[in-house]
């Protein structure tokens, strides 16, 4: 494994505040040069160590995200999540237990699409023993704001974080292009703009303005596709709770506030809250789950599942330009 220094983790960090900053903007805060903030990139992502994909809030398009929980037999695990991570609506596919456990996202552009997977191809699976499928009702901590990547002063931090979307309820329609754009950038969030005018068929001009506008209305954001046991942490585990509805909010609201949690969220079905930790070690993770977890009384059961491997994270699984596939 590469080794990684303070300049990588402060530019890990410059990338997940805002993925398309410029070098320039990235080497002030970290008072390096834009050469060297340009190199150490390079580095990383030829590497196969880090890159910047798009990610798309389904919401703002009226998309209804699930999350999906397959058992299935020991020798099945790594076909059936290589076939969810080929999709374009899967996100967060991981291996859990041993090995015969997965867990993703489903983010369907429609009811016809989800049903398709659902209630017709993994069912038909013959090494699949069982599927659970609960919506989203509403996200609290985010995998983008992660607070394991921070390490540059506050100070610096706010010269680079973009301002926040403009609050709306209304759903937004895309364009003719915005898929062919969205698609692009899944692949590399850091397309340059000629990249993206071919990608589209627009004007370099007009990627701009409408990147821009797509940012503003929240549909689209930038994430850091980077291994955690890239910077350390080398524990992680999906845990699904029972919560008092009364106490549901608030909970997931103080599990947000926790460092270790990468993503929280509400949804339907017997279990009503699910989150994602990332520890340094198995024993913080033990501890955190008998100390920190334990010592919130709403939660009346706790179910944990560790990540043995994960094969998609937000963005496509695609080799990059460069040809070399990002490590899992």
């Amino acid at each position: 494994m590469e080794s990684i220094d303070d300049t990588d983790r402060g530019l890990v960090h410059a990338l997940q505040l805002d993925g398309r900053a410029p070098f320039s903007a990235i080497a002030a805060a970290l008072n390096v040069s834009e050469h060297t903030v340009a190199r150490r990139y390079r580095r990383l992502r030829e590497a196969g160590l880090l890159r910047v994909v798009s990610a798309v809030n389904g919401m703002r398009l009226g998309y209804t995200s699930w999350t999906v929980r397959i058992r299935c037999t020991p020798d099945a695990a790594v076909p059936i999540a290589a076939a969810l991570t080929r999709r374009d609506d899967t996100f967060w596919v991981h291996i859990l237990s041993g090995g015969t456990e997965l867990s993703c996202n489903l983010q369907p552009r429609s009811a016809e699409d989800r049903d398709a997977l659902l209630l017709t191809k993994l069912p038909r699976t013959t090494r699949v023993l069982g599927i659970t499928a609960h919506a989203v009702l509403g996200s609290y901590a985010d995998p983008m704001g992660w607070p394991g990547l921070a390490f540059l002063p506050e100070s610096a931090a706010k010269r680079l974080r973009p301002a926040p979307p403009a609050p709306s309820s209304d759903i937004v329609e895309l364009a003719d292009g915005d898929r062919a754009l969205l698609d692009r950038l899944a692949v590399d969030g850091r397309s340059s703009y000629p990249e993206l005018a071919a990608a589209s068929g627009w004007s370099e001009s007009t990627v701009r303005r409408r990147l821009e506008q797509l940012r503003r209305e929240g549909v689209l954001r930038y994430d850091v596709d980077i291994a955690p046991a890239t910077l350390g942490f080398t524990a992680e585990a999906r845990l699904w709770m029972s919560v008092r509805p009364s106490a549901l909010a608030d909970t997931a609201r103080a599990l947000a506030e926790h460092p270790e949690i990468s993503f929280a969220a509400i949804t339907t079905g017997p279990t009503n809250l699910m989150t994602t930790v990332t520890c340094r070690s198995s024993d913080e993770l033990a501890r955190y789950l008998t100390e920190r977890v334990a010592s919130l009384d709403a939660i009346a059961t706790l179910e944990s599942a560790p990540v043995m491997r994960t094969l998609k994270r937000n963005g496509a699984v695609s080799s990059d330009p460069s040809g070399k596939a990002l490590r899992r």
